[in-house]
C-alpha cells in the first residue's frame, strides 16, 4: 500500500480523467489522485468513450492518464486523436508493458505538440503520479509566462527594441558537478516589451533571423555581457560568459574583427569569451564559416557545440571544428535518471566528450536525480532550474552566497528541487 499522506500537493491539475479499460486499474487510480488532492475525477474505459466525454464535457479535464492496451481505441491512437481535434489537456500515459515502448509513446505525443508530463509503468504509484502532476505546474508557469500565442513581433518593433537598449541580458550559472563552484554564466536575451511585457526568446529570436536582425542582436547581446564580464572582474569574480551566436553570422566577413573589438574594448581575456553554435547549423559557404570559427580559436574563445544530439550531424561537425565544449540538449538530460534509452545515449556522449578532450556541459537540469546522475555519469559542467534561473546580473551575488551554502549538499550527491 502507498503512504499516500507522505505525498505534498504540489500541483495545480485540478481535474482528470482516467482512461484505463481495467476497472481495478481505474479505480485504484482515482484513489490515488483524490488523495493527491484532485477534486474532479472522469473515467473512461477506453479511448473512445474518453473522445465521446471529451466532446460533452462543459469542464474538460486539465490531465488525462491514459493506458495503452485498450480495446476500441488504444492509447496511441487516442493521442493521435487529441493532437487531431486540438484538445489541450496534458497527458500521463501508464502501461503495464516495457518501459522503451512507453518512453516511445512518450516521445511521439511530445512531436504531436501534446503536453506530455509522463510516461509510468504499472501499478501505479502515488510518488510517480504525484511527481508526475506537479510538472505541469512547471509547464503552465511557463506558458502563462511566454504568451507566444498571441504575440506578433515585426521587423520595425524589434529594430527599435534593439537600439533602443529594451533588449536586456540575463545570465544562467555554469556549476562544476564535481565541486559545486561556479564556472561561468551563459548570457541569454530577454525582450520586456512596454505594452506585452515579455516576449519569448524563441520568438523573437526567429524574427530576428527572419528580418535580418540577427547581427545587430548578437552585438548588443555581446556588448551587455562582455561589460559584465568587466565588472565582476574588477570585483575579483571571474567568469566565463557563454554567448549564442547564430550561424548566419559566420558568414560576415568581418565578424572577428567585430568580436576581437568588443573583447578589447572590455580589456577581456579571449579566454573568458565562449561562443555556442547550434549543431545543425546550416551556412552557404562552408569554408568561410570554418575559417571564422578557425580564427576565434586561434585568437584564444572557447567554441561550443550547442544542442548536441538534436541534429543529424553531430559527428561531422565534431570532426570538422575545433570544438572545446560539448553541450548536451535537455531533451537528453530530463527524464534520464528513469529512462534507459536517454541514459545510454547521454553516458556515450559524456564519454565521447572526454575521449575528445572537448567540456562536458549539461543543460536544463532541474532535479536532484538529474544531477545525481551526471555526476555518476562524469559530466563537467551543469545548469538548470536547480541550480540557478536565468537572472540580472544585480541577483548574482544574492544568488552566489544562497548557492554557497548549498555546496555540501550539491558535492555530497544532491538536494530537494529549488526554483529560483
Amino acid at each position: 500500500m502507498n503512504d499516500i499522506s507522505r505525498i505534498p500537493v504540489t500541483h495545480n491539475a485540478d481535474s482528470l480523467l482516467i482512461v484505463d479499460d481495467s476497472v481495478v486499474q481505474r479505480q485504484h487510480a482515482v484513489a490515488l489522485s483524490r488523495a493527491l488532492g484532485v477534486g474532479l475525477i472522469y473515467e473512461a474505459g477506453n479511448g473512445l468513450e474518453a473522445l465521446e466525454l471529451l466532446a460533452m464535457l462543459v469542464l474538460p479535464p486539465t490531465v488525462i492518464v491514459v493506458d495503452l492496451e485498450m480495446p476500441g481505441m488504444d492509447g496511441i491512437e487516442f493521442l493521435q486523436q487529441l493532437h487531431n481535434r486540438n484538445l489541450g489537456a496534458s497527458v500521463i500515459v501508464v502501461s503495464g508493458r516495457e518501459q522503451a515502448l512507453i518512453e516511445s509513446v512518450e516521445t511521439m505525443g511530445r512531436m504531436l505538440g501534446i503536453n506530455m508530463l509522463a510516461g509510468l509503468q504499472k501499478p501505479l504509484t502515488a510518488a510517480a503520479l504525484g511527481s508526475a502532476l506537479a510538472q505541469r505546474t512547471a509547464w503552465h508557469d511557463a506558458v502563462a509566462g511566454g504568451g507566444s500565442d498571441v504575440i506578433q513581433v515585426n521587423h520595425d518593433e524589434l529594430s527599435q527594441a534593439i537600439g533602443n537598449h529594451q533588449i536586456s541580458v540575463h545570465y544562467q550559472p555554469k556549476v562544476d558537478v564535481r565541486t559545486g563552484f561556479v564556472r561561468g554564466v551563459e548570457a541569454l536575451a530577454r525582450w520586456e516589451h512596454p505594452q506585452h511585457g515579455r516576449i519569448p526568446p524563441g520568438l523573437f529570436i526567429a524574427v530576428a533571423e527572419r528580418e535580418g536582425l540577427i547581427h545587430p542582436l548578437t552585438m548588443s547581446v555581446m556588448g551587455q555581457a562582455l561589460r559584465q564580464a568587466a565588472k565582476w572582474n574588477a570585483s575579483g569574480l571571474r567568469l566565463s560568459v557563454a554567448i549564442n551566436l547564430s550561424a548566419r553570422l559566420l558568414e560576415l566577413p568581418d565578424l572577428v574583427r567585430r568580436i576581437v573589438g568588443q573583447i578589447e574594448a572590455h580589456a577581456l581575456s579571449p579566454e573568458q569569451v565562449v561562443l555556442e553554435i547550434t549543431e545543425s547549423w546550416v551556412v552557404g559557404s562552408l569554408g568561410t564559416a570554418l575559417g571564422m570559427l578557425g580564427r576565434l580559436r586561434l585568437l584564444g574563445c572557447g567554441l561550443s557545440i550547442d544542442d548536441y544530439g538534436t541534429g543529424f550531424s553531430s559527428m561531422q561537425q565534431l570532426a570538422r571544428i575545433p570544438f572545446t565544449e560539448l553541450k548536451v540538449d535537455r531533451s537528453f538530460i530530463i527524464g534520464a535518471s528513469r529512462k534507459r534509452n536517454l541514459r545510454v545515449i547521454l553516458q556515450s556522449a559524456l564519454d565521447m566528450a572526454q575521449r575528445l578532450g572537448l567540456v562536458s556541459v549539461a543543460e536544463g537540469v532541474e532535479t536532484e536525480e538529474d544531477w545525481r546522475l551526471l555526476k555518476e555519469c562524469g559530466c563537467a559542467v551543469a545548469q538548470g532550474y536547480m541550480i540557478g534561473r536565468p537572472m540580472p546580473a544585480g541577483d548574482m551575488p544574492k544568488w552566489m552566497k544562497e548557492h554557497h551554502q548549498r555546496l555540501p549538499k550539491l558535492r555530497a550527491g544532491g538536494h530537494r528541487t529549488i526554483l529560483f
